[in-house]
């Protein structure tokens, strides 16, 4: 094995989240984000990136010739295909699902065990709290790469 980076291919691999609260400021418009509690649960989350570039290739992708009013010459335009209301949906279903790959620790207003399954997950997306957790966790997810891999071109004097 050489000194390159070591990943973790498994499917269902992400990074685990301790559950935190958020409440919306309306007199500033800002979100506060508030430290996880002890003995909260937990979410696994994975970036969705490889099947938003799967969603956008199944798309359809229309053309038409238009005129251009400035060089005033015919020109092609491609552009995709309009989504209807219920293919949004489904795909941002499919993100949600995509996206968490476990929980642990959370509950119903029974006291009952929530299962990480597609219904669930997208049940917990459509409640705000979670809304915004999953959010934040995504955008700390890509801000952590993003720092990852400038560290690397850095280290290897790469610009």
């Amino acid at each position: 094995m050489g000194n390159g980076v070591t990943f973790n291919l498994d499917e269902s691999s992400g990074d685990w989240f301790e559950f935190f609260e958020s409440e919306f400021d309306f007199e500033t418009g800002e979100i506060d984000f508030f430290d996880p509690k002890p003995g909260t649960g937990k979410v696994c989350i994975r970036s969705a990136s490889d099947l938003l570039i799967e969603q956008i290739g199944k798309r359809k992708k229309e053309s038409e010739i238009i005129l251009n009013p400035k060089t005033r010459q015919m020109e092609r335009i491609e552009y995709y295909k309009d989504q209807t209301q219920k293919e949004l949906q489904k795909d941002s279903d499919d993100r949600i699902d995509h996206m968490i790959t476990g929980l642990k620790d959370f509950f119903d207003h029974a006291g009952v065990p929530i299962e990480c399954t597609r219904e669930n997950k997208i049940k917990l997306s459509k409640v705000p709290v979670f809304d915004r957790f999953l959010s934040r966790c995504m955008k700390l997810q890509m801000n952590a790469s993003q720092e990852k891999v400038e560290k690397e071109e850095k280290n290897s004097g790469k610009p």
